[in-house]
């Protein structure tokens, strides 16, 4: 700043030295300097004489500046080469800027990296950031239970496959007639418990309906079915009247039927099978051995009897279902009974009276049977006897049997019972 001040002042100096020296060769050109002319105005020989004076001082005034102008020179060339090498110069002046620099493009500054300071006041780099390695475990603990999955639900199907359940279903639609509700609960239980071969309980379903409805029947194509599947020696087909008809054989026939259920399981346990057992005339079963068998299906901490399937066929409370058959058989005219949902909740709390093993079952109810299906069991026995099934003739035995009449509808007193006898008599 100072530097700049001294340049302005000598600039100034040297124009009113130059105006000058313009003055006083004019007037010594143009005038006499021996001559007197204050009257008109001319210049005398004192004042050519200040002027010069006036001029030489200016002269002299300038030669100093000049002067002084190198000597700042030289000081400030000497402070900015020492300025150079210190961190920063105490006053900042366009001269420091290096010429060749380029004002355009400013340099980037390069980023530093992050630093994190720890407890023990160390400056550590910040660490690289790394994949973890559960992210892969974990994708390797999904591909393997998505592949367990998978196999356990092949393993399921092939496992249903084994029992053929759709064979049965078509054995029963075909041969089964009036009870389909009944039959597809019964599928439905068994498709679901079939899936697996591990359980904490066995299936129980008890089959009850009036006679000559079919129900022992459906145990006889069960019976057939599964030994077709699983073998002769994992079926087992026990009739109370015939395996234990008197009262004085009731031990005999508890330690048997015992030894004959944990045999049957062993065997099923060592082939990975799920054996049958079928009891039929459970109304006529004593109470003892009812209670035996109420301990072997009954699910406990240690049951060896778990993987099975018991199906218990009787004819207690039937007379509810008629009634209750009879009585409501009005609603039929636009849909069928729906005995599941209606009488079910009332038949298992009069089971569960009559005896405790009814706690454990799944009830299956079986309805009346209208003359139309009677005339089904009539056509497919002559079919089988090798009669041709003539309509006429058909009728005409359906109506030697008796019916309940409510409106248009009948219904068998004895179902399809005596459907054989009237048969075998042709």
């Amino acid at each position: 700043m100072i530097q700049t001040v001294y340049i302005v002042r000598l600039i100034i100096y040297e124009r009113i030295l130059h105006t000058m020296e313009e003055h006083v060769l004019a007037d010594r050109l143009t005038e006499n300097p021996m001559k007197d002319t204050k009257e008109n105005g001319t210049v005398t020989f004192s004042q050519f004489s200040s002027s010069v004076r006036t001029m030489v001082r200016i002269r002299q005034k300038y030669q100093a500046i000049k002067k002084r102008r190198m000597e700042i020179a030289t000081t400030s060339a000497s402070q900015i080469f020492a300025s150079s090498r210190s961190s920063s110069p105490n006053v900042f002046t366009f001269d420091d800027i290096p010429i060749n620099s380029n004002l355009s493009s400013p340099r980037k500054r390069k980023k530093r990296k992050g630093r994190v300071l720890y407890p023990n006041n160390n400056l550590r780099a910040v660490p690289t950031k790394e994949r973890s390695k559960a992210k892969k475990c974990l994708y390797l603990l999904c591909v393997i239970v998505f592949l367990q999955i998978y196999n356990a639900i092949e393993n399921l199907d092939d496992h249903v496959l084994k029992y053929d359940l759709d064979g049965l279903e078509k054995t029963l639609k075909r041969e089964v007639f009036g009870q389909q509700e009944a039959t597809e609960r019964l599928l439905g239980h068994l498709q679901d418990y079939l899936s697996t071969y591990v359980h904490n309980k066995p299936l129980v379903l008890s089959l009850h309906g009036p006679t000559g409805v079919g129900k022992s029947h459906v145990g006889r194509l069960l019976a057939q079915h599964f030994r077709s599947v699983v073998g002769d020696q994992l079926v087992m087909q026990y009739f109370v009247l015939h395996h234990c008809p008197t009262d004085d054989d009731i031990p005999q026939c508890i330690k048997a039927l015992s030894l004959q259920i944990s045999m049957t399981v062993t065997q099923a346990e060592e082939e990975e099978k799920i054996p049958l057992f079928i009891f039929d005339e459970m109304e006529h079963m004593p109470g003892e051995l009812m209670d035996m068998l109420h301990n072997v299906i009954r699910p406990q901490n240690n049951n060896e009897y778990l993987n099975a399937i018991y199906i218990l066929i009787g004819n207690l409370g039937h007379d509810d279902i008629t009634k209750f058959v009879l009585h409501n058989s009005s609603v039929s005219a636009s849909g069928p009974l729906s005995l599941t949902q209606e009488l079910t909740p009332w038949l298992r709390n009069y089971l569960h009276g009559y005896h405790q093993i009814f706690l454990e079952v799944e009830l299956i109810p079986f309805t009346l049977l209208e003359k139309s299906h009677v005339m089904d069991c009539f056509t497919d026995e002559m079919s089988r006897e090798g009669f041709y099934p003539d309509r006429s003739h058909v009728e005409r035995l359906a109506e030697e049997l008796s019916y309940y009449i409510v409106g248009e509808l009948e219904f068998s007193r004895s179902g399809c019972r005596q459907v054989v006898a009237k048969v075998n008599l042709l």
